[in-house]
């Protein structure tokens, strides 16, 4: 576990914790509750700007409980509540779970329009992003006029992006070269809820603290110019990583639940996912297509390597999620084609269902700097 601040001490709260799924806990007119029955619930997780600091609280009926609310020594922020999951989270689900039911009322709630959503993960320890869609890569592939890669097949990879550039639903600022061909990408994503090394795939689920959307925001002439050298995706995708709008754990999930392809390990979600920008959809697909699942990627992550809680892993993008693909799929089919890529001023909207609708509007920067001008 991370040494991150003085452990939370829950004193009374300990009941919660340290019952059995047999057991029941009470609240204070006197009824009780079945833990097994409160496990069964989830919760989403926001984090939001209060007073300019991060606050971490519970979404109840578009209404915004502070962790407080629940329990006053619950932790405040997302980074502390990862790192104290296992004595936190089962505190966390007995108090939402009072607030759903109306047991416990309180008069602290704030509506969601009312606040500026943070990314759920405002400080990721790290993020990762995975490559997991068979159909994406092999579409991309396809209008390079390539073969498919044998060895997508053989193993799951991912890259590292800059965890400091994680933003949450609002504007996205972009200098001038990310507008030479920016594109989305549209992706599901967990986080660590605690530490592990040399997790098997068959355990990995257990790491897993929720999901949430992710727009792995690209500009493609960067990316490319970078990649001739046989290194990156550093620069075309280190601006800005979007995930949000909150985090849902995976209890609400659980009748989402499928089996993951033939011959893999872990768990996979029935949830279609779809993409709009300005108001039109442009993709649509699903985070059962995901080839690798998240377990798998996990496994592959944590080989040798420490994982900690706080740590963002996304799919990579699904099939039909970008632009690249479409335009590329596009031109296949008619050379005239015209391509599409995001502009100043696009409204971006993903919604993946279960995990919320997650926008952003594309900002300019006020500038006419450029680092591609400076090419030898």
């Amino acid at each position: 576990m991370s040494k991150i601040g003085k452990k939370p001490d829950f004193r009374q709260a300990k009941q919660f914790s340290q019952l059995s799924e047999n057991d029941g806990f009470s609240c204070n007119d006197g009824k009780t509750f079945n833990l097994a029955a409160t496990l069964k619930l989830s919760m989403k997780l926001v984090s939001y700007l209060n007073e300019e600091r991060e606050q971490l609280g519970v979404l109840v009926n578009d209404i915004i409980y502070d962790m407080e609310v629940l329990h006053p020594d619950l932790p405040n922020s997302m980074n502390m509540f990862l790192n104290y999951w296992e004595e936190s989270f089962p505190v966390a689900q007995a108090g939402e779970l009072m607030l759903r039911e109306g047991t416990r009322t309180s008069n602290k709630g704030i509506p969601l329009k009312d606040v500026q959503l943070l990314a759920p993960v405002p400080l990721p320890a790290s993020c990762r992003d995975g490559y997991a869609f068979r159909q994406h890569v092999a579409a991309a592939r396809r209008n390079r006029k390539v073969e498919m890669i044998p060895e997508f097949d053989q193993y799951p990879i991912f890259y590292f992006t800059n965890h400091h550039s994680i933003t949450g639903p609002g504007d996205i600022r972009c200098m001038p070269d990310h507008f030479e061909k920016l594109d989305f990408e549209l992706e599901a994503a967990i986080v660590i809820c605690k530490h592990g090394r040399n997790i098997k795939a068959a355990e990995a689920d257990e790491y897993i603290g929720g999901l949430m959307i992710m727009n792995d925001l690209s500009a493609r002439r960067l990316q490319m110019e970078e990649m001739l050298l046989n290194l990156g995706p550093a620069k075309g995708k280190d601006f800005s990583t979007v995930i949000g709008p909150w985090l849902v754990t995976l209890d609400e999930l659980q009748a989402f639940e499928v089996a993951p392809k033939e011959n893999h390990t872990g768990t996979a979600w029935n949830l279609r996912m779809q993409c709009w920008v300005n108001g039109k959809q442009v993709s649509d697909g699903n985070v059962r297509d995901m080839d690798w699942t998240f377990a798998e990627i996990i496994e592959r992550a944590s080989y040798g390597v420490d994982l900690y809680p706080g740590d963002v892993i996304g799919s990579g993008t699904v099939g039909t999620g970008c632009f690249l693909e479409l335009n590329g799929s596009g031109k296949l089919q008619d050379p005239n084609y015209p391509e599409q890529w995001l502009q100043a001023n696009d409204v971006v909207e993903m919604e993946i269902d279960g995990l919320g609708k997650l926008s952003n509007t594309i900002v300019a920067e006020e500038t006419d700097w450029s680092i591609l001008k400076l090419k030898k």
